[in-house]
């Protein structure tokens, strides 16, 4: 999104990834605690807002959102703040 920009206007990402995925090697016994981390992950409610733009056009940022929106694997929405 922010090369659609080319430099003009501000972008917020409100989501951040928090929560650590674990995971052991294999052949490793029961117990001996958790893995190391491996990942981070976020979780992202319905209707949760995933980025804010300003100082753009709305053309611009109608299509870098059309363009990001192909990335996580469920549907979007573009709303306009007055």
């Amino acid at each position: 999104m922010s090369k659609q920009f080319q430099r003009n206007g501000k972008i917020w990402v409100r989501v951040l990834a928090d929560l650590p995925i674990t995971g052991k090697p294999t052949k490793v016994r029961m117990g001996k605690g958790k893995g190391n981390p491996m990942g981070w992950i976020a979780r992202v409610s319905t209707g949760q807002i995933l980025f804010e733009m300003d100082d753009v056009s709305l053309s611009n940022a109608r299509q870098a959102t059309t363009l990001a929106a192909h990335k996580p694997c469920s549907s979007t929405k573009f709303v306009q703040w007055s």
